[in-house]
């Protein structure tokens, strides 16, 4: 086989590299010398070696690992060199959020930072606090952004996004595979419910924010847009109960004037009685947009099946809302979802004519006068009445008049053709698909229980990956962590002992 020539400065790179690192400093230099030199002796090899698939996967392999420990060093030393060797550089007390600490004289370690580029060791000066019975601090690791006092902000970011997809055991392999980091079980949950915790305060401002700038594409022109809201519950597997509880799920969609779907943003909570943090999320996310939003009031939909919690949410909550700045009530449309109606239009076809052809032949004509008929409901109901006063029932009265007065008191819910001639949703496809892809796809895998704190902290970032603002709540949470009153004194005592010097 041939073998693969390469230019020829490639092989005579490292003059002009010990040239270049000769400019930096004499520890930061040291710290690339043998990695970068190394990295070229591998190229060299490759580019003069017989190319095949086995030499291929190993080059890039190693050529991978190489350029990760280029990345480690120098960012070990950079970080090493946040804070001066000299104590005296640094304030001998700082307060940070009313408590007062003091520094010791000397430096010590945290061997166990892990970034994007592998496990480096932290030499940073430790705070005792003077009077309060409270844990000490490092303030360079509260500058740096740890997490936990294991990871980076980097690399933190990165592990809430593996664990909102992966289960732990994937992640854990990832990041020995892509960052050379080796976490116990244990930590990785305590680095993943940090972040997770953190952002779950931005997560509402920026799902806000997201829903006024869909509201704004659906609204070029003057057109009138349309907010959808859903909710639905989904049982979860819990550990301490032996057994399945009901989890609640919701969203918040827009549709532009003719009901295309442009954007979705998704809520979650583990089991709770009577749902209430899930509905006080959904209500104050649905005042909060329309409190922000000052364009043509966009119409109401509520689509859902007339489950407990979801009839009880449009009764009680829902339809008694006030518009945030105007103080009118909001007109809401409930509709019932369609392909759930239609579900008691199949019992009532199997009652009626037995499991067979005739029974399905009903069903869909039933459902095709259901959707495209004014009015269809009540000719589905009278054409049911009046089949069973002419042929009575094959099936149980029973399961006839469950389906027949379940369809009857929602018939104000049901007017499908008015809906799609309004270019409203009558499915709930978009909740139907968040239960699935919020909880089934990640938290009801072979084998999985949760504890309820567990699995709240893997829906909180699932809700913000699958919204699609997970860059923004993140940059939230960031600039929320960064120690603002810390930084001004560490700073405005360097600069006031380099005057005095």
């Amino acid at each position: 086989m041939k073998e693969c020539n390469s230019p020829a400065p490639l092989l005579t790179t490292s003059s002009s590299l010990e040239s270049a690192l000769e400019s930096l400093p004499p520890g930061l230099s040291g710290c690339l010398v043998v990695p970068l030199l190394a990295t070229v002796q591998l190229i060299a090899e490759f580019s003069h070696g017989q190319v095949s698939p086995e030499s291929a996967c190993d080059f890039e392999q190693r050529l991978g690992e190489l350029l990760r420990e280029v990345g480690r060093r120098p960012l070990e030393w950079v970080y090493n060199h946040c804070e001066p060797d000299d104590p005296g550089l640094l304030p001998t007390t700082i307060k940070l959020e009313g408590v007062w600490y003091r520094r010791n004289h000397r430096k010590t370690a945290n061997r166990n930072v892990a970034t994007l580029f592998g496990k480096i060791t932290l030499m940073r000066y430790l705070y005792r606090p003077i009077e309060d019975l409270v844990p000490c601090i490092f303030p360079l690791e509260l500058r740096l952004g740890l997490e936990a006092a294991r990871a980076t902000a980097a690399l933190a970011g990165r592990v809430g996004q593996y664990a909102a997809q992966h289960t732990q055991q994937t992640v854990l392999q990832t990041l020995g595979r892509d960052h050379g980091v080796a976490w116990s079980v244990s930590t990785l949950r305590k680095v993943t419910a940090a972040v997770a915790q953190g952002m779950a305060e931005h997560r509402h401002a920026a799902q806000v924010a997201k829903l006024l700038d869909l509201l704004r594409e659906a609204g070029k022109g003057g057109r009138q847009a349309i907010l959808c809201v859903g909710r639905d519950g989904i049982f979860t597997p819990i550990r301490k109960l032996r057994g399945y509880c009901e989890a609640a799920v919701a969203t918040v969609s827009v549709l532009d004037h003719l009901g295309k779907r442009l954007g979705t943003v998704y809520l979650g909570h583990m089991p709770q009685e009577g749902q209430g943090t899930l509905s006080d999320q959904l209500t104050s996310l649905i005042l909060e947009v329309l409190k922000g939003w000052d364009g043509p009031q966009p119409r109401l939909v509520y689509v859902t099946d007339a489950g407990h919690h979801q009839t009880k949410y449009f009764k009680k909550l829902l339809r008694r809302l006030r518009h945030p700045v105007t103080g009118r009530r909001l007109r809401w449309e409930w509709v019932l979802d369609y392909y759930h109606a239609c579900q008691y239009i199949t019992t009532l076809g199997e009652v009626l004519f037995g499991q067979g052809r005739d029974a399905a032949a009903w069903a869909a004509k039933m459902r095709r006068w259901l959707k495209d008929k004014p009015k269809g409901i009540h000719r589905v109901l009278h054409s049911a009445a009046a089949l069973r006063s002419l042929r009575g029932l094959v099936g149980s009265p029973g399961d006839f008049e469950d389906a027949y007065n379940y369809l009857r008191k929602r018939i104000a819910h049901l007017d499908y053709h008015g809906y799609r001639r309004r270019r409203l949703p009558i499915g709930s496809g978009v909740t139907e698909a968040c239960c699935k892809t919020v909880v089934t796809q990640r938290m009801k895998q072979s084998g999985m229980t949760w504890e309820i704190e567990g699995g709240q902290t893997i829906m909180d970032l699932r809700v913000v990956y699958l919204s699609g603002i997970w860059e923004a709540v993140y940059a939230a949470h960031l600039h929320a962590k960064n120690v603002q009153t810390l930084h001004t004194q560490l700073d405005n005592h360097r600069i006031g002992h380099q005057n005095a010097a």
